[in-house]
């Protein structure tokens, strides 16, 4: 029985999530209803990371035991022809037996989308958090430099987060753009906790809008509460983009992203 690793994109506007939940469709949900078509049988997928309503991903990687052996490109080209327009494999490849897409999981990078136009945009309100007051870019970018190496995330974090711990890698931030069109936040880490990306670009904006002093992320990062950060930033302004691998499982793999 071969194991089949994924690489989905999609456009999570219209789901609960990637995980299957009573409320509403899922990712997850539709994806193996498309292989229970194409294999003929009931397959059970799992996914590198739970990604919240309203959340985007281009490189979600999904793995299963295939019943049957196909070439790679039937899960491609056949998945693609019965899955909805707003999800895509991107690519197919078969792995080890025991490929498991989260606790291989070296890293993940996510991005997260602004739009600072002074109006609001059609073509942007399903994939940007829309601000229209104008953000200075210089006091947010100083300010996610603290979130660089080895930190107690916990004022980040969920309420309702299921994580053991909250400690965390972070090898990369990135700001960018253009104060009144588009700014962009791409963090790359070892793990993440839930909505904690979402939760530090909330408070990333109280500095870029001048209600906090670029030193307000420190904080937060420092005391390890909750109340003090800011807002949790919309789902639809992130996207998971990109999952990388080693050779085998990752021996700390508590991850509730």
């Amino acid at each position: 029985m071969p194991r089949v690793k994924l690489v989905l994109e999609y456009d999570g506007s219209n789901y609960v999530g990637w995980q299957i939940q009573q409320n509403g469709p899922s990712v997850q949900g539709r994806l193996q209803r498309a292989l229970q078509e194409l294999l003929e049988v009931p397959v059970s997928v799992t996914a590198a990371g739970r990604t919240d309503a309203g959340v985007h991903a281009t490189g979600q990687v999904v793995a299963f035991d295939s019943p049957k052996q196909l070439p790679t490109k039937a899960y491609w080209m056949g998945l693609n022809g019965l899955l909805p327009d707003d999800i895509a494999v991107v690519s197919a490849e078969e792995v080890a037996p025991g490929f498991d897409p989260r606790r291989w999981a070296r890293g993940k990078r996510y991005r997260y989308r602004l739009s600072n136009r002074r109006s609001r945009s059609p073509m942007r309100r399903h994939t940007h958090w829309e601000i229209f007051q104008p953000l200075n870019l210089t006091a947010m970018q100083e300010s996610v430099q603290v979130l660089l190496g080895t930190h107690d995330f916990s004022g980040f974090r969920a309420a309702d987060c299921q994580a053991m711990h909250a400690v965390r890698k972070i090898s990369k931030v990135e700001l960018t753009g253009t104060p009144g069109e588009e700014i962009s936040f791409v963090i790359e880490g070892t793990a993440f906790l839930k909505h904690m990306v979402r939760n530090i670009m909330g408070s990333v904006a109280e500095v870029g809008r001048g209600k906090q002093p670029p030193s307000f992320i420190g904080d937060v990062l420092a005391h390890g509460d909750r109340t003090r950060a800011g807002q949790t930033a919309p789902p639809q302004g992130l996207t998971l983009e990109a999952v990388f691998y080693g050779e085998g499982p990752r021996e700390d793999a508590d991850d509730d992203d």
